[in-house]
């Protein structure tokens, strides 16, 4: 079966389906004339691929235990993470997902306090902003590693540690471009 036919049985793109090859997670085999072919066994991955994306996990951790998914039954897709314990858990799998698991649970708190103090700063009722749980980082130049911007888009509207925000660094000014004076207009 060829890359749309493939992408559409497995529930995504083709250009999805070309980034897992890419990263290593199916090997397409290539007709004569070139084009890529995929069998029941690559939709087959592709799926638990799939699932395993829709469940928290990355492309790397899908990665670490990509060999277990070329000995997938012809049944269809199996619980790769069982909820019960037993012989059928695999401790790799279970690692990564704990891992993941950790990291969704600290990026949760993390926005949770970036909402409230927002919420603070546009006056919101009872929007107090939570103690941060995480240990401080070192301070730098401007102080701790916490007043530094909120992301890079949230410009000077406030800083993390509630001091006074500075307006950005103009950018320095460039050259102008090179061509007919008429065409830098």
């Amino acid at each position: 079966m060829r890359i749309g036919d493939a992408a559409a049985a497995a529930g995504m793109t083709p250009r999805a389906l070309r980034y897992y090859e890419q990263q290593g997670l199916v090997t397409a085999r290539r007709a004569p004339s070139g084009h890529r072919v995929y069998d029941e066994e690559d939709i087959r991955r592709l799926r638990a691929v799939r699932e395993l994306r829709d469940a928290g996990l990355t492309v790397g951790d899908v990665r670490t235990f990509a060999p277990l998914l070329r000995t997938m039954p012809a049944s269809g897709v199996p619980d790769l993470i069982p909820r019960a314990t037993g012989p059928g858990r695999c401790p790799a799998v279970e690692a990564v997902a704990r891992r993941r698991l950790a990291d969704l649970d600290a990026r949760i708190e993390r926005l949770s306090q970036l909402r409230a103090r927002l919420a603070a700063r546009l006056g919101e009722p009872g929007a107090g902003a939570p103690a941060p749980t995480a240990p401080e980082a070192p301070a730098g130049p401007d102080g701790p590693a916490t007043a530094a911007r909120a992301g890079a888009d949230s410009g000077p509207i406030f800083r993390l540690d509630g001091a006074p925000a500075r307006a950005p660094a103009p950018a320095p000014a460039s050259p102008p471009p090179p061509g007919p004076p008429a065409l830098r207009a």
